[in-house]
Order: C-alpha cells, then structure tokens, then sequence
C-alpha cells in the first residue's frame, strides 16, 4: 500500500515538474539535462572537441546534450543499463565499479580525458543515510578514477549527497585538485539532498 501511494505521489510530482515538461518539449531524455546545463553555464566544464567519460549516464540526457551542443567531442557513456544510441557516441552496458569495465574505458580513449562526469546513484531503498553512504562510495570510486585518467587541466563533475560521506568527498577532491566547487542547480528539486561537486585542474 504504501508502495502505491510513493508512485502516485511521484506521478502527480513528475505531471506538475516544470523542468519535466522542457525536457519533452525540447526532446530530451530527462529532466538531468538541466542539471549538466546549469552546471555548465556556471563552470564551462564543456567545449568543442572534448573527451568525455559519462558514468551512470541512463537513461542519456547527459551524454545527448554533449553531443548535440558540441561539436567533434569523443564521448563515451557507461551504465548498467542499456540505452538507445546518441549520435557517434559509444556506450557501454555494465556495472562501472567493475575492473573490466574501467579497462574497456581506458581501451577506447588510450589516452587522458577532458572531462569525467557522474550521476550515478543508487536505487533509493528510503533509508536516506543508507543511500547516502552508498551513492558517497559511488563518488569516492568516480573521483579516483578521475585522478588517473583525467587530463592536468581536466574536469570532474559527481552528484554528492549531504550525509555521512560528504566531508570525506570534499577533502580528498581537494587534496586531488586545486580546484573543488559544490554546487545545487536551480533544476535539482529543492527537496533533495542532492548537489554536484565540480573539480579542476589535477595537483
């Protein structure tokens, strides 16, 4: 029953959602595109000709708009879930955390990235300090990966959720890059505990 009343409540919260509504308007894939963008308007974390690692990247909102707003840019997405293809970018179907995985990514670029960018999350299981810890560790594994495969003045850009992993995120960007950022866009609901963490610029 309860179950029931989350999905009705999410449905009549998803009809009245604004950003919901731009994203099929304008033919995106999900309303995170506006999330990628404010960040991007904020930051200039996007330029023609990039090379750029999606993680997470389902159902495709953000590696749709780096393709169709940049030109020339090598992008590669990767998520446990299969999505409908994007232009001439390549994706990858499995479990990120995996090192079979990483080594496909480092494979198709065989050499440093531009950008590293990340919205992955797990599944909500409604213990928020649970999943809080568990999208942290998502994080933690994003940024390390960074850290080997990004260029000197390359980004990296993760969702972060406020809780118990959140101080251990911020000080290992920071001893990482010279530059760290936390930031909520206007399009992330306001009742969410998410944020993004921007970082540039490898020490």
């Amino acid at each position: 029953m309860k179950k029931n009343k989350i999905s009705k409540e999410w449905i009549k919260r998803q009809r009245k959602d604004i950003y919901v509504k731009k994203s099929k308007l304008e033919g995106f894939r999900s309303r995170a595109v506006y999330k990628l963008q404010e960040i991007n308007n904020k930051y200039k974390i996007l330029k023609n000709g990039f090379s750029v690692i999606d993680l997470g990247a389902a159902p495709g909102s953000w590696s749709q708009f780096t393709i169709e707003k940049y030109k020339n840019c090598k992008l590669l997405s990767i998520d446990l879930e299969e999505m409908e293809p994007i232009g001439n970018s390549f994706q990858i179907v499995g479990d990120f955390n995996k090192e079979s995985s990483k080594e496909k990514i480092i494979n198709y670029f065989k050499h440093k990235v531009d950008l590293v960018m990340s919205d992955m999350a797990v599944n909500t299981t409604g213990n928020k300090n649970l999943d809080s810890v568990v999208t942290g560790e998502l994080c933690l594994e994003a940024l390390r990966f960074a850290k080997d495969q990004l260029k000197q003045n390359g980004f990296f850009v993760s969702k972060i959720f406020m809780g118990s992993t959140f101080k251990e995120i911020v000080s290992e960007a920071k001893l990482t890059f010279r530059e760290t950022n936390i930031y909520k866009p206007p399009s992330s609901r306001k009742e969410s505990k998410e944020s993004f963490i921007i970082c540039k610029k490898l020490r």
